[in-house]
């Protein structure tokens, strides 16, 4: 295997997690946002306001991505196993 070889695969492997990353990590980064600036306007600095929203929208966003997330994983595992040979034999 060559360099290349294995820095094309570490680049499909860091590609498809920040695929499936990204749809929660988004949307809990916008829920914190708006639920820090509502603490800004009312003063309220209760730290578990913040936890409670967060994981609500999480769960809501894997379960309306998570299809989408399932299916992208399992075509990069599927594509990552029919061309196992190919990866033993020595690249491309």
């Amino acid at each position: 295997m060559s360099i290349s070889f294995i820095n094309f695969i570490i680049q499909k492997v860091i590609m498809t997690v920040l695929y499936l990353s990204a749809p929660p990590l988004i949307a809990s980064l916008a829920i914190g946002i708006l639920i820090s600036m509502f603490q800004a306007v009312t003063q309220l600095q209760d730290q578990t306001l913040t936890f409670v929203p967060k994981i609500i929208v999480v769960i809501v966003v894997l379960l309306v991505f998570g299809p989408w997330m399932l299916s992208i994983l399992a075509d990069f595992t599927i594509v990552l196993f029919t061309h196992f040979p190919q990866y033993i034999r020595g690249g491309s």
